[in-house]
């Protein structure tokens, strides 16, 4: 049970994980931190969180619990803000897409990395921002990555994974620099590819009928297009190398790709897709399993 827990970034992942907690009873009170007055005000009239402050250091006051949740540029500022208001006993985890920025915030702001504080990044999140976006069953059979490192308490390792589990997720813990990897291959370069592929398209002459005539395919591709800009320019910049790398890779993919399509050749492109396919295809039925086993264990009990 957490019995005072601070949430600076009240939005979609924030709002969320205090719904997510209050659902399960796992969380007595909830005070809510941000720079928008308005965001905030909203947060209390829905019944989101307990209180409000737009001072770091007032919110973790007291708190056993701290969950960062703004936007990586503005992590070290918010880190340093709080750093003489923490509890000793204090918990301190995030829930940044890049952890290797996270960890030097964290060094560079207390000077080595609090052994009670435990990085972390929950794999969920909408094109939608801002607490009315936030909902209680966001990360229900979702993965959260723990990526604590060696001077880390394991007894703040197993608090943050109960927070966790209690709002539905799956916990996976691995190594800041293999996450760093993992998530520049999954989730930002589709991001960049949907950036890319929207302001490539508004800037043609003809952007107008392009989009007129688009069609549920490339709705779906490009949904995510929508997100928070700020927050993925910071994003951008925190994982640089290895998403870099993985643009670059990519790069070579599609030029292969498009020279396939000039030379017409039929018998790559085929290779090309019908390996794609068979690889999507393994991780729906995989996703598919995994969702069914739990079902069925849910049924058991």
């Amino acid at each position: 049970m957490i019995e005072r827990l601070a949430i600076i970034g009240v939005g979609l992942i924030g709002g969320s994980l205090a719904r997510a907690l209050r659902a399960a009873g796992a969380v007595g009170e909830i005070v809510g931190c941000g720079r928008s007055l308005d965001n905030l005000e909203r947060a209390l009239e829905l019944g989101v969180v307990d209180r409000i402050t737009r001072n770091p250091a007032e919110a973790v006051r007291e708190a056993d619990m701290v969950f960062l949740a703004v936007p990586l540029g503005a992590m070290r500022g918010a880190l340093a803000a709080m750093r003489y208001s923490l509890r000793p006993e204090a918990i301190v985890t995030d829930g940044g897409s890049v952890k290797c920025s996270v960890v030097d915030d964290a060094r560079a702001v207390f000077g080595s990395v609090p052994p009670r504080l435990v990085p972390g990044h929950p794999i969920a999140g909408t094109e939608h921002s801002g607490v009315e976006a936030s909902f209680a069953e966001l990360y229900r059979e979702r993965r959260v990555i723990l990526t604590p490192l060696a001077e880390t308490d394991p007894e703040a390792v197993a608090r943050v994974t109960a927070m966790w589990e209690a709002c539905g997720a799956e916990v996976t813990a691995m190594s800041v620099a293999h996450h760093d990897e993992v998530l520049a291959a999954t989730s930002h370069l589709p991001h960049m590819l949907a950036f890319g592929l929207v302001d490539s398209l508004a800037r043609m002459r003809e952007n107008d009928e392009i989009f007129r005539y688009a069609a549920g395919g490339f709705r779906d591709f490009t949904r995510i297009a929508s997100s928070n800009p700020v927050m993925w320019r910071d994003i951008c910049l925190a994982n640089r190398e290895a998403l870099s790398a993985m643009l670059a890779r990519f790069g070579v993919e599609m030029t292969d790709l498009a020279e396939s399509i000039r030379r017409a050749d039929g018998e790559h492109l085929l290779e090309i897709f019908a390996r794609a396919k068979a690889a999507r295809d393994r991780y729906v039925d995989q996703a598919r399993s995994v969702h069914d086993d739990a079902d069925r264990s849910a049924d058991q009990t």
